[in-house]
C-alpha cells in the first residue's frame, strides 16, 4: 500500500507497455488480416467512424464579456463591474495593463484596460488535496481546462466615428454579454482611447509592463508626444515639466532626448508682432553633462538614425551650444568631454541691488533682512551700480556708520553685526576677472541656441547656489517685467532647464528660500503668457517646494527607490506601485492635459553625445 491508497495498484509504465505491445500485434507485418471469421468486436472496431470535430471558422479576439459575476457600468468607479473570460490559447499572452476593445452593436467601441487577472474554478471541486497535488507533480504540463481565466477591465472611453474622424467620450453604456473582446492593435484607436495627441514633442514609446505596445502599422510602435501647438491650448512646454528618477534610472539620458526635441530646426512659437521664434534654452548643469549635447553620439548607427527620421524625432548634436562657465575664485574648468564653445563670466555685485536675497544665503532672519536692504540701498546710493562686493565689505567696516545707524534707531548694533557677519564669504562669487553676465545677455539667450551653465568645478555649495539663482532670477525677472532692461530675454521663448532642482527650489525656512520660491512660483504661473517653460530634473522630487511643484503639468517618473519620493510625484496608484521595479529607460508619464496616465519606454540610444 502506497501513500496514494488505491492508486498503489496502478502502474503507469506497465499499462503503457501493454498498450504498445497490443498495438504492435495488431499492426505488425505478421499480424493476421481480419476477415468475416474475425470476432464481431474486432469488426466493430474497424467499422468505427471517426467524426470531423474541427470547428468551423476561427477564433477572433482573446475572449468574451462575461456576466456570471455581474456586468455593470456605473458613474462611480468602485461600482463598475466588467470582466472578460479569456480562452485557453490566449492566456499566456494576456498582461495587466493591456488595452482591449469591445464593440457595441451599432459600431461604437468600448476602450478598456486590464487591471486584474485571476483563475477561478469552473466546477465545484477541491483541488487542495494530496491526490490533486501528487497528480500535478507527476505531470509535465498544466491542464487549464478545469479553470476559468478572468480579466478585470477598467472602462476608459467609448470610441465613435464622427464624419470619418475617430473620437472618444466618457463611458456611458454597457457592452452586451458575450461580446468578443480583442486586443487593441490599431494606432489611431489606442491614441484616441488614451487621449494622446498625434503630433508634438516626442517623449518615448507607449509600453505595458516594460514591453512596447505593438500594432499592425509601420512602425509597429506607438510614439508618445506632448502637445506643442495652440490649437488645443498652450504648448505644454510652457506649463512646465518635471523629470524625476534615481541614480542609474536613465534620467539624464531621457532629459537630453526630450530637450533635444525643443531645439529641432522647425520648432517655433508665436511672439508679439506676429513673429515665429525658435526657443532659447538655458540649462543649469551641476554634473557637467549637458554641454555634450553639442556633439553627435558616436554610438548611433545609421539604421537607428534612419528610424528616428522616419518617426520625426530630432537627433544629432546642437551646433549652437555654448558653455557659460562661472569664474569663481581660483576654481578652473577643464572640459575634454565636449567640443562646445566656452565663455567665462562673472556675477556683478550690481545684481544684488534689486536682489538683496542673493547675499542673504548666510541665514539672515526676517528681522535682519530689512536691515540688509537698508544698508544695500545706502551703499548703492553712494557708489552707484559700479559698486563692488569688496567695496561693500569696506562700507560695512566703517564704525562711524554702525554708530550712526544705532543712535538714530534705524539699525540696532547687534543687527548690524549680524548682517556684516552673515554677508561675509561671497568674495569668490562677485566681480571676478571675467566679463559680467549682464554684458553677455545677447549671447546667453539665443533663439535656437543652447546655453549650459556648468557648476561641477565649483566646490562650495553656497557659491553654486548663488550663481545659479543669480542667473535664473535674471532670466525670470526680465521675462515677467513690463519694462525689461533686456528685450532679447523678453522677446524670446525660453526653456529653463535645472538639473538637481531640489538644491535650488527647496522649501526652507530662510529668507533666501522664501524669496526664490515666491519668484519661481510667479514665473511658473506666468509661463504660458510669457513663453517661459521650466524643465526641472531631480532625484529628490519630495524636496521641491510645493508651490512650484503644483505648477508642473507634465511629470515624467523613472525608477525611484525612495518611498517618500514616489509618493510626492502624485501619480495614480496603479502606476505608483510599478515605479520601484522599472528598468533603465522605463517611465511613467502623468500629464492630465495631454493624455491618460501611461507607461513609456525612452529611446535606447541618446540622440546626442552622452556619457564620458
Amino acid at each position: 500500500m502506497t501513500d496514494l491508497g488505491d492508486f498503489g495498484d496502478f502502474d503507469v509504465d506497465d499499462e503503457s507497455a501493454g498498450d504498445d505491445a497490443l498495438a504492435e500485434e495488431s499492426t505488425g507485418d505478421d499480424a493476421p488480416q481480419r476477415g468475416d471469421d474475425q470476432p464481431a468486436s474486432d469488426q466493430q472496431a474497424d467499422d468505427f467512424q471517426r467524426m470531423d470535430v474541427t470547428p468551423s471558422g476561427r477564433d477572433r479576439g482573446i475572449g468574451t464579456i462575461a456576466v456570471s459575476e455581474g456586468l455593470r457600468i456605473a458613474e462611480r468607479e468602485e461600482d463598475t463591474q466588467l470582466r472578460a473570460y479569456v480562452t485557453t490559447g490566449n492566456r499566456p499572452n494576456v498582461r495587466i495593463g493591456s488595452y482591449l476593445l469591445a464593440p457595441y452593436p451599432d459600431g461604437e467601441k468600448l476602450f478598456a484596460r486590464i487591471t486584474g487577472l485571476e483563475y477561478a474554478q469552473a466546477f465545484h471541486a477541491d483541488d487542495a488535496t494530496e491526490i490533486h497535488a501528487r497528480r500535478a507533480m507527476r505531470r509535465d504540463g498544466i491542464d487549464e481546462a478545469d479553470y476559468k481565466f478572468m480579466a478585470t477591465l477598467e472602462p476608459m472611453a467609448v470610441l465613435f466615428d464622427d464624419e470619418g474622424e475617430l473620437k472618444r467620450r466618457m463611458v456611458d453604456r454597457v457592452p452586451k454579454p458575450e461580446t468578443i473582446v480583442r486586443e487593441a492593435t490599431d494606432t489611431t484607436e489606442i491614441k484616441t482611447g488614451l487621449k494622446m495627441p498625434e503630433e508634438g514633442v516626442f517623449l518615448g514609446h507607449l509600453s505595458v509592463g516594460g514591453e512596447k505596445v505593438r500594432t499592425n502599422a509601420e512602425p509597429p510602435t506607438i510614439d508618445y508626444r506632448l502637445k506643442d501647438d495652440y490649437e488645443a491650448g498652450d504648448p505644454l512646454v510652457f506649463r512646465h515639466t518635471l523629470v524625476a528618477g534615481g541614480t542609474g534610472s536613465g534620467k539624464t539620458h531621457g532629459a537630453k532626448n526630450i530637450l533635444r526635441q525643443y531645439l529641432a530646426e522647425d520648432r517655433t512659437y508665436p511672439m508679439e508682432g506676429g513673429r515665429d521664434v525658435r526657443p532659447a534654452m538655458v540649462v543649469f548643469d551641476p554634473q557637467d553633462e549637458y554641454a555634450q549635447m553639442h556633439d553627435d553620439n558616436p554610438g548611433m548607427t545609421d539604421e537607428f538614425a534612419r528610424r528616428l527620421e522616419r518617426e520625426d524625432i530630432a537627433h544629432g548634436g546642437i551646433d549652437d551650444t555654448t558653455a557659460f562657465v562661472p569664474k569663481v575664485g581660483q576654481a578652473s574648468y577643464a572640459a575634454d568631454h565636449h567640443r562646445a564653445e566656452q565663455v567665462e563670466f562673472t556675477i556683478p555685485f550690481s545684481m544684488v541691488r534689486s536682489r538683496p536675497w542673493l547675499v542673504a544665503s548666510g541665514g539672515l532672519n526676517d528681522n535682519q533682512y530689512p536691515a540688509l536692504k537698508q544698508l544695500l540701498r545706502r551703499f548703492f546710493d553712494q557708489y552707484g551700480n559700479g559698486g563692488t562686493y569688496s567695496q561693500f565689505r569696506s562700507f560695512l567696516d566703517d564704525p562711524a556708520l554702525k554708530e550712526e545707524l544705532h543712535e538714530s534707531g534705524r539699525i540696532h548694533e547687534a543687527t548690524f553685526d549680524a548682517v556684516k557677519r552673515r554677508t561675509y564669504g561671497f568674495g569668490d562669487v562677485f566681480d571676478q576677472s571675467a566679463k559680467p553676465i549682464t554684458d553677455l545677455v545677447h549671447e546667453f539667450v539665443r533663439p535656437g541656441g543652447l546655453s549650459v551653465v556648468p557648476t561641477y568645478h565649483v566646490n562650495d555649495s553656497r557659491t553654486t547656489t548663488t550663481v545659479v539663482l543669480a542667473l535664473a532670477s535674471l532670466l525670470v525677472d526680465q521675462k515677467l517685467s513690463n519694462d525689461p532692461d533686456f528685450d532679447r530675454i523678453k522677446e524670446t521663448p525660453m526653456v529653463l532647464g535645472m538639473d538637481e532642482a531640489h538644491n535650488f527650489l527647496t522649501d526652507a525656512d530662510t529668507v533666501q528660500a522664501r524669496k526664490v520660491i515666491t519668484k519661481f512660483t510667479e514665473a511658473a504661473k506666468q509661463g504660458r503668457k510669457e513663453r517661459l517653460g521650466l524643465f526641472l530634473i531631480t532625484q529628490d522630487p519630495q524636496d521641491i517646494a510645493d508651490p512650484v511643484f503644483k505648477q508642473v503639468n507634465t511629470t515624467v517618473v523613472l525608477n525611484l527607490g525612495d518611498e517618500d519620493a514616489i509618493k510626492s510625484v502624485n501619480i495614480p496608484a496603479n502606476l505608483e506601485s510599478k515605479v520601484p521595479y522599472m528598468e533603465k529607460g522605463q517611465m511613467v508619464v502623468y500629464s492630465p492635459d495631454n493624455s491618460e496616465p501611461v507607461e513609456c519606454i525612452g529611446l535606447s540610444t541618446c540622440v546626442t553625445s552622452h556619457g564620458r
